[in-house]
Order: C-alpha cells, then structure tokens, then sequence
C-alpha cells in the first residue's frame, strides 16, 4: 500500500519540483504554441508559454461583440480537418462540432449569384459557356495536381490566364485574388490557388459532395478554455501579458535566455519562437545572416477586420465572394449562416475583412472612418440593410497574418533549427503550398515535433 501511494505522490507532484525535466520556453500563445505546449508537456517538458497579449489565442482569440463573446476573425472547422479534429477529440470536444452544410454566392456587377451547384454555375451571367467550361476544367485540373512543387515555377496570373482564359481571369480570378493579395497577387505562384483549390475539393469529398462546415458551440473560446485546462493540467506555465525583446544563447551556452523589458533575463533549455517571420529576427540577433534575411524576406499580408452584430441577417450565404473594386472589404463572411443562431441570442453576426500589407495606410484609419465606409457600402449592396438593426461593431487589426506564397517558396523556408543552439522557429512561414487555417497551424505544430524533441547541437 504504502509504495502505490508513493507511485501515486510522484504522479501527481507539480511538475516544477520533478527533476531531469527539460525547461522549454515557448514564445507565442496562438494554436501553434499552445498545440506545442501541450504535446511538450504530455512528452514531460517544462513548459512556459509567453504570450504579450492579454488573452491566449492569437489569431483564434475571442472578445466581446455587444453582449456575447465569439471569436475575432471567422473560423470554421471542414470535415477533412484531420490534425484540427485530432486536437479537438484530444479535449473531449470532437463530438460537439456541430455541422451545417452552407452556401457561396457572388457580388458581381451590382448583383447577387448563388454558386452552390453545377447548375448555378451554368447560370452565372458574368462568363459565357466556354469561359464556364474553361474555368470549370481550371478547378477540376488544379483538385487532380498531387504534388504542387512545379506550380511554384509559374506565376498566379500566366497559370491561370492559360487555363481559364484573358476574360475569365480579368472579371473573376484578378478581382478575388486582389481581394486577397492586393497588387501582391503578381508576386504570388499558382501553387497559391492550388492550395485553395484543394481545400475546398477536400471539404466537398468529406462532406459527400456538399460543403459542410462545422464549429464548436461557443466557438474557439470553448476551444481554448479546454486547451488551456489541459495544460495546466500538465503543468504548463502561462504568462499573459509577457512580452519577450530578446532571446539568445545563455551564459553557459548550453541553454536559452528570454529577455523581457526591465528584466535580467531568464535561462530555459530549449525556446521555440512561434511569432511571424520577421518578429522571429527581431527577437533572435544572434542569428546568421542567411537565417535573418529568410525570415525578413517574408512577404506577409494583414487584415483589418470588422465584426457586426445584426438584429437580421445580410442573406443566406456563408462566403460571399465579391468582385465590384468599389467595395471596401474583401469579402462578406456570415457566420449566422453557419452558426445557428441561437449562439448569438437570435441575432446574425457578420465579418468583413480587408486583407491589407503590414504597412497599408488602413491600419491608422480610425474606427469610425472604418464602419461609416463599410455601412455605406452594405447599404448599397443590400437595399433591406438598415443601421439601425447593427448592434455591435468592432475592428481588428493584426500587420501580420499569413505569408503570400510566391515564387519558388520552398526553396527559402526558414529552418526550424536554428545556429543558435536549442532555439527553434516554428510560424506561418513554413507552411509550404496550404493555406492558413487552424487545421495548418494544428499540422505544422505536429510536425515541428519531432526536430523538437531530439538534441541539437550549433551548425
């Protein structure tokens, strides 16, 4: 008895007086860094999570939009979201998604089109039959390529004007790529369509030939309650409002320092810096040159976006892809046309994102300039839209969201090991031919897992 109750004690000891526990630092409190924090942990690492924001989250953090609390940016969970669906079965929430199978039409020319099935898109007035046909063949081709890695040779815009023709291209894929990538979009490789491409395809083959979409009650601050309880269930250390300035070798040079603003710095075993490329070479000076100038060369687009709280919906669409340049936003996101809507007490809730660069004079604009811009153009676009039934509407704004995908991507990605021994770089930048989305994110933490967990040692 008495030795199962010491075999007992051990189990349950705080995992800071355990010794031979090697100390890691993770740099980043978004999914990625939580994803690694827990599989750390579950390996039995110490595991100190830093994050400067007030919440966790990042990308997928939640706040207030008038009198509930949903997620800052549209998120949604496909049937083929393998890695994402993992995490959630992990936390016991795999079995509450609630699944809906949602809709996509098109704002072209001052009018709404249905995009939901062969027969829509024989309708669909802007293209004539053989541009239909062209663009047709375009995505089915493009769902058919396995390995995309040739793709990156071939510009965007050649790639897809030589499929889908001159016309398609200028009324349908140059407007929804520059709401997607401003003037970038020239920069960008057609493995950057492809990964679309295929994500949707997936989504329709796991949804038996529907798009099918489901999300978590609650949305991600259900998520992150739960990710958050599991970690400090196995003994995660969480800093919020942490901002780290400087990391680097410690004194010893066996280890890791994280230096905080007035602070003397703190010595970890191994660091994983999970922020955007360019905040990683900021924070890591002592980095070669060559490493520096991979993670500076980035390009990355932001996003300023608004979310509405509606006593009414807008329309019937989840995605509505918008190709009229006089619209301000990028697209028309309805949640509550996924969602059901008694999550938002009866009410609809709406995102209208601007994918913008990181230095895109947007980002100073203030917050009324913003919403009178967007009002005036949703009452343009939907006549029954009147102000007077939007509830709530708040902005956000984040420089730094995913990197464009531009030619021979992969032949530049910032390694995961760095010069610097145990200090790692594991962001957006290494998702290579995908799109970002939870479900990469999920998928890239796993993978880093390995390189992770095995010694290093100084190139």
């Amino acid at each position: 008895m008495r030795e199962r109750l010491l075999m007992q004690a051990s189990v349950l000891e705080p995992p800071s007086h355990r010794s031979h526990r090697t100390s890691v630092a993770i740099v980043g409190g978004g999914l990625l860094g939580l994803t690694l924090a827990l599989r750390l942990a579950e390996r039995g690492d110490a595991v100190t999570v830093f994050e400067s924001a007030p919440a966790l989250g990042g990308l997928a953090s939640t706040w207030q939009i008038g009198d509930i609390t949903w997620d800052r940016h549209y998120h949604v969970t496909l049937a083929s979201d393998r890695a994402l669906r993992g995490l959630l079965g992990d936390l016991a929430l795999e079995s509450q998604i609630e699944w809906t199978q949602t809709g996509t039409g098109f704002f072209t020319d001052g009018r709404f089109h249905s995009m939901n099935g062969l027969l829509d898109f024989l309708r669909f007035p802007p293209l004539n039959l053989i541009d239909k046909l062209r663009l047709g063949l375009t995505i089915l081709y493009a769902s058919r390529i396995a390995d995309p890695t040739p793709l990156e040779n071939t510009s965007l815009e050649r790639w897809l004007t030589r499929l889908s023709g001159r016309r398609t291209f200028e009324k349908i894929w140059r407007p929804l790529l520059r709401a997607k990538l401003g003037e970038r979009y020239r920069e960008a490789s057609a493995a950057f369509i492809w990964a679309i491409i295929v994500r949707l395809y997936a989504a329709r083959r796991a949804g038996l030939g529907s798009e099918r979409f489901g999300y978590v009650p609650g949305g991600y601050a259900t998520v992150l309650t739960a990710l958050q309880a599991r970690l400090e269930a196995h003994g995660v250390e969480i800093r919020l409002g942490s901002d780290v300035a400087h990391v680097g070798s410690s004194a010893d040079g066996k280890g890791v320092t994280l230096t905080q603003a007035g602070s003397s710095g703190e010595d970890f075993d191994r660091a994983v810096l999970t922020v955007p490329a360019p905040r990683a070479a900021q924070l890591a000076s002592g980095l070669s040159a060559e490493e520096r100038r991979r993670l500076q060369s980035k390009t990355y687009q932001g996003i300023v976006c608004a979310s509405l709280l509606l006593d009414e919906p807008l329309g019937s669409y989840y995605v509505t892809n918008l190709t009229d340049a006089w619209v301000p936003f990028s697209a028309v996101i309805e949640m509550s046309a996924l969602v059901d809507r008694r999550h938002f007490g009866g009410r609809a809730l709406v995102y209208l994102p601007k994918y913008v660069a990181p230095d895109d004079p947007l980002f100073e604009h203030d917050d009324a300039a913003i919403e009178e811009d967007f009002l005036t153009a949703l009452e343009r676009m939907y006549p029954h839209f009147k102000r007077s039934g939007v509830r709530a509407f708040r902005i956000s704004r984040v420089r730094h969201v995913f990197p464009v995908a531009t030619l021979d991507y992969s032949r530049d990605v910032p390694a995961i090991s760095t010069s610097i021994p145990n200090l790692f770089v594991v962001n957006s930048s290494q998702i290579v031919n995908g799109t970002l989305n939870v479900n990469e994110t999920v998928q890239l933490a796993e993978r880093a897992l390995t390189e992770l967990t095995n010694p290093v040692v100084s190139r």
